[in-house]
């Protein structure tokens, strides 16, 4: 470093100002020359968005999607999913990524900035004789390099995508987890409604049971009745126990997504409640409108920005870079001399560098950062598709249940008054127990069909409800916080 103290010839010093000068104007030069660095170039991720869905929208409501889970009208859902929201691991380890994200992005900014140090130093010496000697000394040191070709603007421009990845890995965290919260939740209350039938029929069948012994008894059914009454008594026992089991999974499931232990929430969830039903009525924005909400588009889109600032960032390096330094010293024999009376020393340093031959290491980054660019936009595009489908597929699930909910019941309503009349005739001596063996069976599964379609279509409606970017809302872009 070259160095001029303040009591040495001007030459000197001067020549410290003519090395920035000749450095400053070899930069300038260069940059000239250098012009045609590409630069920051738009993504190239554009997928064919169809005009609207395939399926007819399902009424015209309006209201916001991002707490959708309310509009089920179930208390204990919206509180699973809110404590879900707030204790779950998955999403506590996505917000932890959005703050190590955030603090990146300060460490990435800061580094782009001028650097300033300072240090101080006291030696006390003594030789032979001589009577013992201080020193003391006190500096600052500060070093900037400017950003000749945007290599570090663009190191700035791909940890802001990231940090603004992270948040919306974070919402498309939450979509997830509030759409198998309210899954599962309506999966439990069914296997709940299908415990009661079964129940209620094993009931029904055990009345025919007692009516066939005592026809027995009296000579008027056959052993061959009996025993098939028992048959179909002991199959649909058979049913509890692992319905039983079911109904105990999934309350364990809700309690691991609350972030509680397995069985934490039995005592809430024990007792049998109806299955939400949601509403009907649901708008459906256009495609584009649904791709632009949804946070897992949004984080496939901000992956291609981070990659293409590291492919320009890695296009920069090849480029030569300027770096400024400087420093200040004071030296003194006391350390109250520092203020007044030390010897001062000051460098200025301007170094221009630039790479000549490196066996093609930096043409081999930015290829690598092409092919990272490449993989991005394809990951964007199968976002995208993927998008696209889980709509139409939830749509298309909808209206194939509405209708099959709306058959079952109407079967399960004649079922239920032939098992009433079959019954009666039997115990009147009109008709043989194979009629009434028929109809419980048939009312059992129709009714239980009725049970595990009603749920199916309320699953529908949230995973519709999922696909379209409900369950979030845009925070504040992470820049501006």
């Amino acid at each position: 470093m070259d160095q001029a103290r303040l009591h040495h010839p001007p030459g000197v010093r001067s020549l410290s100002k003519t090395l920035l000068r000749a450095s400053t104007l070899s930069a300038a030069v260069m940059l000239a020359a250098c012009a045609t660095n590409p630069g920051h170039q738009p993504a190239d991720t554009a997928v064919q968005i169809p005009p609207g869905w395939s399926a007819a929208p399902v009424g015209t409501d309006a209201d916001s999607l991002a707490g959708w889970w309310t509009r089920l009208g179930d208390q204990t859902l919206t509180q699973l999913v809110s404590e879900a929201l707030s204790g779950n691991t998955t999403v506590r380890s996505a917000q932890a990524a959005v703050r190590q994200a955030r603090a990146t992005l300060d460490v990435t900014r800061a580094s782009a900035g001028p650097t300033l140090g300072a240090s101080g130093s006291a030696q006390r010496s003594k030789s032979g004789d001589n009577p013992a000697g201080n020193r003391f000394q006190a500096g600052f040191d500060a070093s900037w390099e400017p950003d000749l070709f945007g290599g570090n603007a663009r190191g700035v421009d791909a940890s802001l995508a990231d940090a603004r990845a992270a948040e919306t890995t974070l919402a498309d965290a939450r979509v997830s987890l509030a759409a198998e919260v309210a899954v599962t939740y309506i999966e439990l209350r069914g296997l709940q409604q299908r415990l009661a039938i079964a129940r209620r029929n094993l009931a029904l069948q055990q009345e025919t049971l007692q009516i066939t012994r005592w026809r027995v008894q009296a000579g008027l059914a056959s052993s061959l009745d009996l025993e098939q009454s028992v048959a179909a008594n002991e199959q649909t026992q058979a049913q509890i126990p692992a319905l039983q089991a079911s109904v105990a999974q999934s309350i364990h499931a809700l309690s691991v997504l609350t972030g509680q232990p397995p069985a934490q929430q039995h005592t809430r969830l024990d007792t049998t409640a109806a299955i939400p039903q949601a509403p009907d009525a649901l708008a459906l924005a256009l495609p584009a409108d649904t791709l632009r909400q949804r946070p897992d588009v949004r984080t496939a889109a901000l992956r291609v920005e981070a990659a293409l600032a590291r492919r320009d960032q890695a296009e920069a390096a090849r480029y030569p870079s300027l770096r400024l330094s400087g420093s200040i010293g004071l030296s003194a024999l006391t350390l109250s001399g520092l203020g007044s009376g030390a010897t001062v020393a000051n460098a200025l340093l301007g170094s221009l560098s630039a790479p000549l031959f490196d066996g093609g290491a930096a043409r081999a980054r930015v290829e690598a950062q092409d092919a990272t660019l490449e993989q991005a936009r394809i990951a964007y595009q199968a976002a995208v598709l993927g998008a696209l489908r889980d709509v139409e597929d939830a749509l298309v699930s909808l209206r194939g249940n509405r209708e099959r909910l709306a058959r079952l019941r109407a079967a399960a309503e004649a079922a239920a008054n032939a098992e009433l009349l079959a019954r009666q005739r039997y115990g009147s001596g009109l008709i043989d127990f194979r009629s009434v063996l028929d109809t419980q069976r048939t009312l059992l599964s129709a009714q239980d069909s009725v049970a595990s379609v009603q749920a199916s279509l309320s699953a529908d409606h949230v995973r519709l409800y999922k696909a379209l970017g409900g369950g979030w809302q845009p925070e504040p872009p992470v820049d501006d916080r």
